[in-house]
């Protein structure tokens, strides 16, 4: 039996490890693509400490591109050679939300490589639950995307972080010639939106976050829409409970900005960016916070503001993507700053979690 290297959770540890593992065979309707690239993302140690990832031992990684290796006997329209994304997204395909571009919101919503959304029985997660941190993957035919020829791999791989940001930008209802706040604005959905901004009208930039040096390099992804930077480590020890942020967003912005898009997974931010709101404004929250809004309901109320949020992108988000990428519209390359061999998982990993090296935006993982 073939065998090759995978990056693997085990039930009850909380370090990866490397495994051998075999290489998985396509069922009747499945492909099977051999990784050329695979997204890595710091918030998995995350998900697996929180006991997200429904199905261990399991094979991480949600986010895969390459060329497909092999497909089952009854799939049509893919064929081995074929340049392939993933998309990792599995749901019913059948509901109300994924009949009308809410797929990310359907029951049955897991993700390849990833976590599962929901506590009911998930067949298609159990079956495809081991995701593309290998030398191969194996997907149900209609999760594959086709790779344009201009697209290359390690862009492919980080489509869900694009499609993520197109998410939250579309959410946020921005109007012409916005102000826009993105706070972990040097995170990796932060530099997408960063990236993407320019695509939805956005005439200025406030971004938030921990360094003053490392927002001001993310400031050069704008596309030249003016960018103001606040770095919460140059604010008053007491920030958090003095409404430090919020003056200083008020500042900058007397009138308020038309929207925050929040990526910070912890923390008391998220209520004073939203104070930050111009009347009318909305939030789209997409960072996994735990920690308890304090705002009263009133000032909602009062200011007419929305809060949305978001846990995925839909397929039509990433298929936005692919074609500004395909056209030559949007270039994503530059996002892209950290690239190591398989054999080297375990120090990729070590090092996003520390983010050591500045700036760190976007890691690629290359079987």
């Amino acid at each position: 039996m073939a065998t090759m290297l995978a990056l693997r959770a085990h039930q009850g540890a909380e370090a990866l490890v490397l495994d051998e593992v075999p290489v998985p065979e396509p069922g009747p309707l499945d492909v099977v693509v051999k990784v050329a690239a695979a997204g890595l993302a710091p918030g998995i140690m995350r998900l697996l400490r929180m006991g997200a990832l429904k199905h261990l031992p399991t094979t991480l990684g949600h986010e895969a591109a390459g060329v497909i290796s092999a497909v089952g006997r009854d799939v049509t329209g893919h064929a081995v050679g074929d340049r392939a994304r993933v998309h990792p997204l599995l749901n019913c395909q059948e509901c109300d939300y994924c009949r009308t571009d809410r797929d990310m919101m359907c029951a049955q919503q897991a993700m390849i490589g990833h976590a599962a959304f929901g506590d009911a029985p998930m067949p298609l997660y159990e079956q495809y639950h081991d995701g593309g941190l290998a030398e191969y993957v194996r997907v149900p035919h209609w999760l594959i995307d086709s790779l344009p020829d201009s697209v290359g791999f390690d862009v492919a791989a980080k489509i869900q972080d694009l499609a993520n940001a197109v998410r939250a930008l579309k959410c946020a209802d921005l109007p012409e010639r916005a102000t826009l706040v993105v706070t972990a604005a040097t995170g990796t959905m932060g530099t997408a939106t960063v990236k993407l901004a320019e695509h939805f009208g956005v005439a200025r930039l406030i971004l938030v976050g921990r360094d003053t040096d490392r927002l001001h390099r993310v400031a050069g992804l704008s596309g030249g829409i003016p960018a103001s930077v606040v770095a919460l480590g140059e604010l008053p020890e007491n920030w958090s409970t003095d409404g430090s942020l919020t003056r200083r967003l008020r500042e900058l912005a007397p009138e308020g900005a038309h929207a925050v898009i929040d990526f910070i997974p912890e923390g008391p931010a998220l209520g004073q960016t939203m104070a930050g709101l111009g009347t009318g404004g909305t939030l789209v929250h997409m960072g996994g916070n735990t920690t308890p809004l304090a705002l009263p309901p009133i000032a909602l109320m009062m200011h007419c503001w929305r809060f949305v949020a978001t846990r995925a992108y839909t397929r039509q988000d990433a298929t936005d993507v692919l074609r500004l990428l395909a056209a030559g519209t949007l270039t994503a390359d530059e996002l892209i700053t950290h690239r190591f061999p398989l054999t080297e998982a375990l120090r990729a990993m070590d090092a996003i979690q520390q983010r050591v090296d500045a700036p760190m935006w976007m890691t690629v993982i290359n079987p």
